[in-house]
């Protein structure tokens, strides 16, 4: 994961997670509206999850 991929997760989780798919982007928009960081550490989850990184188990 970039450096502005994790700027942008921290500063707008919501939109760090476009590119992720339509459940991903409303899972983060409603952890963010619940409180900021937990919107954070969600983006930043799947951002650096191994699903991110295009394996498979």
């Amino acid at each position: 994961m970039g450096l502005l991929r994790t700027i942008v997760c921290v500063f707008l989780p919501p939109f760090a997670v476009v590119d992720r798919g339509c459940g991903s982007f409303i899972l983060i928009l409603l952890l963010t509206l619940c409180g900021w960081v937990p919107g954070v550490l969600g983006a930043l989850i799947i951002n650096n999850g191994i699903y991110a990184k295009g394996y498979e188990r």
